[in-house]
């Protein structure tokens, strides 16, 4: 890449070095803020036995879904099995190994990676089965776990905007787990729905500096709602 210019053009770039049996850091909440086509290019190029770092795993045939279809995920680490029915028939038969982590330590533990922070102590989950074969101690009166950090080898999120230099801005819901995995990953790429040039974003509101960021690529997305509710007409009038 010349410069500082991060912008790559296609997903073949984005995701060169991508190998079977690497650790990968997935943003988003449900179906909220993922990284669409980064995922399905996952899928097209046939990367197996990954271990995957993700909240949750969307639904069935959308996202993170696609690649358990395919079962080219190994392991998952997530907080939440959520709408996806294959994720919980793998995990119940063996076939996927699962380590599901409180959502709050699952943050703190990518936080904690990306600072270079390589454990903590957290009183969430002593004294069931999530403190099983970990440290504990007593500090100030009350029990705490320790829990180690979380790093990728790539840390695949989704911004609204981008500059070419990889400054990031997310929008509203769409941040979640986007910003704390972006500098977690060894190499982090972006897939972002606007790229801009250098100075076009306000600095005040840049949420991830382009330090942590290693490729950008634009993309548009479907933007699939994982539970649609809506008011019938009936209860509208009222």
């Amino acid at each position: 890449m010349a410069g500082f210019n991060k912008v790559v053009h296609s997903y073949e770039e984005a995701l060169a070095g991508l190998k079977d049996d690497m650790t990968i850091m997935v943003g988003g909440f449900g179906l909220c803020g993922i990284p669409e086509g980064l995922i399905n290019h996952m899928v097209n190029v046939g990367v197996k036995g990954l271990t995957a770092i993700s909240n949750n795993a969307g639904v069935d045939d959308f996202g993170l879904g696609l690649l358990l279809k395919q079962h080219q995920i190994a392991t998952m680490i997530a907080s939440y099995v959520g709408e996806n029915a294959t994720f919980e028939q793998q995990m119940l038969s063996g076939e996927l190994n699962v380590i599901l982590t409180p959502q709050g330590t699952l943050a703190e533990k990518i936080r904690a990676g990306g600072a270079g922070i390589p454990a903590f102590f957290t009183a969430t989950g002593y004294g069931t089965p999530i403190a099983d074969g970990k440290e504990t101690r007593e500090i100030k009166g009350r029990h705490y776990v320790l829990e180690e950090s979380l790093t990728a080898d790539f840390a695949l999120v989704r911004a609204w905007k981008a500059d070419t230099m990889g400054n990031l801005v997310f929008r509203k819901t769409a941040a979640n787990f986007n910003p704390m995995m972006a500098t977690a990953g060894k190499i982090t790429v972006v897939e972002a729905e606007e790229i801009v040039q250098p100075g076009e974003l306000d600095p005040n509101h840049i949420h991830t500096p382009g330090i942590y960021v290693d490729r950008v690529i634009k993309a548009s997305f479907e933007k699939r709602i994982e539970q649609r509710t809506i008011k019938t007409a009936q209860a509208a009038a009222k």
